[in-house]
C-alpha cells in the first residue's frame, strides 16, 4: 500500500455539477472536494482542497471512527478524543456503586491504569476507498430481479470483503450510495484494543442532561479520552496486558488560537443517516406514523425503566447507557415532529417529485428509461412501510435473552457451511462481535427490568388482531387470543426462569456448540429459537425478494432524481450512510431562537455558574465551581476570552451534521483542534431530512473549555502533557 492514498478526485458524471446556492449544506465524501475547491477557499479553508482526498495524510489520517460515533488521534502513542457520550457505556460499564466513574469522572495518571472499554469496542482507521459499483452490480447482476438480485450483489460484496481482509488486522465493508446507485469498498484498520483513559465527572460531561439536550445556550463538557492499542509488532490486537499504544502517522494539532464568530469551520467525521433523497411516500409515513409511535414506544421504556431502577444503583449503572441512548433519540424525533408540524416539507418534497415526474414524461428517451421504475418504486415502498407497521410492536415483544438465542443458532447453522456460503453477518469475521455481545451482558441486563419492558410492550402486542401478529413468534412464545396482562405475566415468569442464558458461564458455550445441540435444549429461550427458525428463513427470503425489487427500482430512481437535479445545477451529494464526510461553515449564532431571543455563538463559564443547582442534571461538581470562582472565569488563564468576559464552553456552527457525527473534530482553516461537535438545536435536527440554511446550526463544546476544565478541575496534568499543552 502506497505512504499516501490518493481517492479518485474525478466525480460520476452524474454527480458532478456543484451548486453554489448550498454554502453549508453538503455531507461531502472526500474525493467530491476538489470540486468545490472555489467554495471551500471562498468560506476560509488554508489548506490546499485535494489533500483532504488523501487519508492517510494530514488531518485525515488521524480521524477515525469508533463504530457509531467519530473520533480523533490527538497524541502520536494512540490517545483519542471523542465526545463523553460516545465512552459513556465504557465508563458506566467500569463504574459501581462504590466506583462511580460515571458520578466522579475518571483519570489515569499512567497507562497502566487504563481500564478496558465496553465490550466490542473499537476504533477503525480508514485506509482505502474504491468505487466497485460495476464488480457489485455487474452486467449479469443487472439482469436480475428480487431475491436473486440480493443473493448476487451479497456473493459480490462477500468476495471482495474477503480479497480486502486478507490484509490481517483490518475490516472492509461495502456501502451503497445514492439508494444502490453506485457502491463503494472501504478499507478500515480494526483497532480491537480501546481503554478508557480519562471522562470528566458526569455534572460536566453531561451538564443539563436531558433538560439540555439538543437546546441552546448549551454548557456542556461533552469530552473523554480513548486510547488505542496494538501488538508489539504494530497489529490489531485483542485485550492483552502486553500490547502497547498505537503509533498514528497522523494525529491532530491542538489549535493555540480559538474560533471566534464568523471564522471558517468544518467537520470530519461518520455522519450515520440522512434522509433527503427519499420519497414522499415514505415523508409521509415517517412523520405521520413511525416518529409518532417511536415516541411513544420510547417514552414507554424509560418510564419503565425508571420505576424498575429506582432502588437500585447496581440497575441504574446497567442501563445508564440504555436510558442515554432512548433519551437522545426520544426527544430528538420528538424534535422533528415538532418542527415537521409547523412546516410545508411534504407539499415541497411532492411537488419536487412530480417535478420530476414530468421532467422525465416530457422526454420519450427519458421515459422509456426511468417511468416504469419510479411507480414501481412508490408502490414497493408502500408495501414495505406497511410490513414495518404491522412488525413495530412485535420489535419491542421478545425479551433480549430470545434475541440472543435466535442469534446463536442462526450462527449455529450458518457454521456448517463454508465460510463464503454463510449469510452476511455469520461469517468467520463476526465472530468477534458475537463474543462482545455476550459478554456485555453482565453489565447490561437484569432480569427484573427486562422482562418488565417486554411485560409492558408484549401485552399491547397480544391486544392486537391476530392477522397484525406474527404467528410464528405467537406459537414459539405462547401467545393466544384474548390474554390479558396477568396471562402475559405467568407466561413470561416460567419463560424465564427456564432459562440459564442470563449466566455467562451458560450462556458463552452457545456459540460453539451445533445445531443439533440447540434442539435437543430443554432452555426455554432457545427452545422458542429453534421453534421460530424455520418459518424465520421464510420470511427473510420473502423480504429479500421485495428488497431486490426495492434495489433495482430505487436505484433508477435516484439516478433520474440526479439527473434532473444537474439539469437545474444543483448539488448532488449522497445522503449520509456512516462512511467519512466532510461538512464546512462558519462559526454563527442566530438571530432568532426556538423561543424568539436572539441566540450568540459562545457560551461560557458564566453559565454553567449561572445553571448550576447542585442537584439533578445541573449538579456541577464543586471541585468545578470552585474553579470557576477562584479564576474569576478564567481571567487569569490563557484560555479566556476578553469578549465573553470568561472562558468559552461551547459554539454553534453552521456545520452539516447528524447522528454518528458525535466526537467529530471541529477543525479550523489550518486543520487544527478547536472542538467537539456533539450536538444541534431541537429545531433544526429535521435537517436529516429537510436542511434549512437559515436554522441549521450544530454544537461544539469548544477546546479551551476542555483544556481549562482538564488543567483547574481534574488536574490531568500528565495527558495535558501529552497534548503538548504548554
Amino acid at each position: 500500500m502506497k505512504k499516501s492514498l490518493v481517492l479518485f478526485t474525478a466525480l460520476t458524471a452524474l454527480s458532478s455539477a456543484i451548486s453554489v446556492a448550498y454554502a453549508n449544506e453538503g455531507m461531502w465524501m472526500p474525493q467530491q472536494l476538489p470540486a468545490i475547491a472555489k467554495q471551500l477557499k471562498a468560506a476560509g479553508l488554508k489548506l490546499d482542497p485535494a489533500s483532504l482526498t488523501k487519508l492517510t495524510e494530514f488531518p485525515m489520517g488521524a480521524i477515525v471512527s469508533l463504530g457509531g460515533c467519530s473520533a480523533s488521534f490527538v497524541s502520536d502513542q494512540g490517545l483519542v478524543i471523542t465526545n463523553h457520550h460516545c465512552a459513556y457505556d465504557s465508563i458506566a460499564r467500569n463504574s459501581t456503586p462504590e466506583r462511580n466513574y460515571l458520578a466522579n469522572g475518571f483519570l489515569t495518571k499512567t497507562m497502566a491504569d487504563e481500564l478496558p472499554a465496553s465490550p466490542g469496542s473499537r476504533v477503525f482507521v480508514t485506509k482505502d476507498v474504491k468505487d466497485v459499483s460495476s464488480k457489485i452490480i455487474s452486467p449479469e447482476v443487472a439482469k436480475l430481479v428480487g431475491k436473486a438480485r440480493v443473493d448476487a450483489i451479497e456473493k459480490n460484496e462477500k468476495a471482495l470483503v474477503a480479497e480486502c481482509e486478507k490484509d490481517v488486522g483490518h475490516r472492509c465493508n461495502v456501502y451503497p450510495y445514492y439508494g444502490g446507485l453506485e457502491y463503494y469498498l472501504i478499507k478500515q484498520l480494526e483497532i480491537k484494543d480501546v481503554r478508557l483513559v480519562h471522562a470528566p465527572a458526569e455534572g460536566v460531561g453531561k451538564f443539563g442532561g436531558d433538560t439540555d439536550n439538543w437546546m441552546w445556550p448549551r454548557h456542556t463538557g461533552d469530552y473523554s479520552f480513548l486510547r488505542a492499542y496494538v501488538s508489539k509488532d504494530g497489529k490489531s490486537a485483542e485485550f492483552s496486558k502486553d500490547n502497547v499504544p498505537y503509533k498514528p502517522t497522523h494525529y491532530l494539532r491542538l489549535a493555540k488560537e480559538g474560533v471566534k464568530e464568523g471564522d471558517f469551520v468544518m467537520v470530519t467525521g461518520y455522519p450515520g443517516r440522512t434522509n433527503r433523497h427519499r420519497l414522499p411516500s415514505e415523508v409521509a409515513y415517517t412523520f405521520d406514523w413511525n416518529y409518532p409511535a417511536y415516541v411513544k414506544a420510547s417514552g414507554e421504556q424509560l418510564a419503565v425503566i425508571e420505576r424498575e431502577t429506582k432502588d437500585s444503583p447496581d440497575k441504574k449503572l446497567k442501563y445508564a447507557g440504555m436510558v442515554a441512548g432512548v433519551n437522545n433519540y426520544y426527544k430528538n424525533r420528538q424534535g422533528m415532529l415538532d418542527s415537521y408540524a409547523g412546516s410545508d416539507l411534504l407539499a415541497r418534497k411532492q411537488k419536487e417529485h412530480a417535478d420530476l415526474k414530468t421532467w422525465i414524461n416530457a422526454d420519450a428517451g427519458r421515459k422509456q428509461m426511468y417511468a416504469a421504475d419510479i411507480d414501481a418504486i412508490e408502490k414497493l415502498i408502500s408495501e414495505r412501510d406497511a410490513e414495518n407497521r404491522r412488525d413495530f410492536l412485535l420489535a419491542y415483544s421478545s425479551p433480549r435473552l430470545l434475541g440472543s438465542a435466535r442469534s446463536m443458532y442462526r450462527l449455529a447453522n450458518e457454521s456448517t457451511k463454508p465460510d463464503a456460503e454463510r449469510k452476511s453477518g455469520f461469517q468467520t469475521r463476526d465472530l468477534p462481535r458475537f463474543k462482545a455481545g455476550v459478554a456485555a451482558v453482565d453489565r447490561s441486563y437484569d432480569e427484573t427490568v427486562d422482562k418488565a419492558l417486554v411485560l409492558n410492550f408484549m401485552t399491547k402486542y397480544a391486544a392486537q388482531a391476530s392477522e397484525d401478529r406474527n404467528a410464528n413468534f405467537d406459537a414459539a412464545v405462547g401467545i393466544k387470543d384474548g390474554m390479558k396482562e396477568a396471562d402475559i405475566k405467568a407466561l413470561l415468569d416460567a419463560m424465564y426462569a427456564g432459562s440459564k442464558l442470563a449466566i455467562k458461564e451458560e450462556r458463552a458455550p452457545w456459540l460453539e456448540r451445533k445445531p443439533d445441540d440447540f434442539k435437543a435444549s430443554n432452555d426455554s429461550f432457545i427452545k422458542a429459537a429453534v421453534a421460530m427458525y424455520d418459518e424465520s428463513l421464510k420470511r427473510e427470503a420473502r423480504d429479500e425478494e421485495m428488497a431486490g425489487k426495492i434495489q433495482q427500482a430505487y436505484a433508477n430512481y435516484m439516478k433520474a432524481k440526479i439527473a434532473f437535479m444537474n439539469s437545474k445545477g444543483q448539488a448532488v451529494y449522497p445522503d449520509a450512510n456512516s462512511t467519512l464526510r466532510v461538512t464546512f461553515g462558519k462559526v454563527a449564532g442566530r438571530p432568532y431562537g426556538v423561543d424568539g431571543t436572539s441566540w450568540t455563538a459562545f457560551t461560557s463559564l458564566h453559565g454553567i455558574e449561572k445553571k448550576a443547582t447542585g442537584t439533578g442534571e445541573f449538579n456541577a461538581p464543586q471541585n468545578q465551581l470552585d474553579a470557576i470562582k477562584s479564576s474569576k472565569y478564567g481571567a487569569d488563564s490563557k484560555y479566556y476570552d476578553a469578549k465573553l468576559k470568561s472562558v468559552p464552553v461551547n459554539f454553534m456552527a453552521t456545520l452539516d451534521i447528524t447522528g454518528g457525527n458525535s466526537g467529530s473534530a471541529a477543525l479550523n482553516a489550518k486543520g487544527e483542534l478547536v472542538g467537539l461537535a456533539f450536538d444541534g438545536t431541537l429545531d433544526s435536527i429535521i435537517s436529516d431530512w429537510d436542511f434549512n440554511d437559515a436554522n441549521t446550526r450544530d454544537i461544539q463544546v469548544d477546546l479551551r473549555y476542555v483544556l481549562w476544565e482538564m488543567k483547574n478541575v481534574d488536574k490531568a496534568d500528565n495527558l495535558l502533557k501529552e497534548l503538548r499543552v504548554e
